[in-house]
């Protein structure tokens, strides 16, 4: 993962001042990976580092660094029996306040700063890494007292056609995936909900089919509007514009009606069938939350397969 600023300045502007904690890195068997990170402020926090007994000391040291007004450190924990876990393993944490004054820059691509107090200048080592990763994340990078961080620049952009239940529930899920840059759209605001989560851009339009030639052209599209008519305008100007993938809700039935007047309006069957329709896995059940957690099911499949793909790229050199 990387820095998520949004996040953080949004929390920031709400409580004042936030200790933010990120796991660097483990060893063995730890509950969450490197780059995992939680906010903590004066009655709150939000995310998790992954529960039980290393979160609640965690909290309890970042609560320490708002009352005393310690600015960072670095600590590394034993997941064993003095905090009552076997997991066997460690995890590296570093514990940074943030206030307005502190807060990366806007436009920067990487957040490079010293932990626990001043440390002369950035290592070699850490330029040498942040130089040859260019304008690719970097995972969190600790190297002699100082912490580079790639900020955050979601990698897949998802346009959810509808502000509905489903659509609603949808975006509530996806939300805190931070590899996603979440779009709801509907017709008039009173559709939207009077509060979205972190990462979610509401926007509207009387004519949202007419935005599919603004979106980009690696989107994921999800089309669920309170009218069968706008989803077939959507489908129909999706497949004049590129995407990466496009899902329909609705019946076996619904989709062979749509299947039928995409051909009318000039598609062939071969580009219909790159929409997918139904979506959302009835087994798991019609709740909107159920066919949301179905479809982000998928979409977090996609993505550990790419993923795959990529490492083996690398292994053997055809990257």
């Amino acid at each position: 993962m990387s820095f998520r600023r949004g996040e953080l300045a949004g929390a920031v502007q709400a409580h004042g001042t936030v200790v933010r904690v990120i796991v660097t890195g483990t060893k063995g068997s730890a509950p969450r990976g490197a780059g995992t990170a939680m906010l903590v402020w004066d009655g709150g926090q939000s995310g998790t580092i992954g529960g039980g007994a290393l979160e609640f000391e965690a909290t309890k040291r970042a609560r320490g660094m708002l009352a005393d007004g310690g600015t960072s450190m670095q600590l590394t924990e034993p997941l064993g029996p003095a905090l009552g876990q076997c997991c066997g393993g460690t995890v590296a944490l570093v514990f940074e306040r943030f206030t307005a004054d502190n807060l990366p820059d806007q436009g920067a691509h990487v957040f490079v700063r010293p932990i626990g107090g001043e440390k002369g200048d950035m290592p070699p080592a850490l330029q040498r890494k942040i130089e040859a990763a260019g304008n690719t994340q970097i995972p969190p990078t600790l190297v002699n007292g100082w912490l580079a961080e790639s900020l955050w620049q979601a990698a897949t952009p998802v346009w959810i056609f509808g502000a509905g239940h489903v659509g609603r529930a949808l975006a509530n899920v996806l939300a805190p995936l931070p590899e996603f840059a979440i779009t709801l759209i509907d017709t008039e605001a009173a559709r939207m909900p009077a509060e979205l989560p972190p990462g979610v851009t509401p926007l509207m339009a009387r004519d949202m089919a007419a935005l599919v030639k603004h979106a980009p052209k690696d989107a994921h599209h999800f089309i669920m509007t309170m009218s069968h008519g706008i989803d077939l305008e959507i489908c129909h100007a999706l497949l004049n514009h590129s995407f990466a993938y496009a899902g329909l809700i609705g019946s076996k039935t619904k989709w062979v009606r749509f299947h039928s007047r995409l051909e009318k309006l000039g598609h062939t069957a071969d580009e219909i069938t790159r929409i997918t329709c139904p979506i959302g896995d009835p087994a798991l059940g019609k709740e909107p939350q159920a066919i949301a957690v179905s479809i982000a099911h998928k979409l977090l499949q996609d993505r550990a397969q790419r993923e795959s793909r990529t490492d083996i790229a690398r292994t053997t050199g055809e990257e």
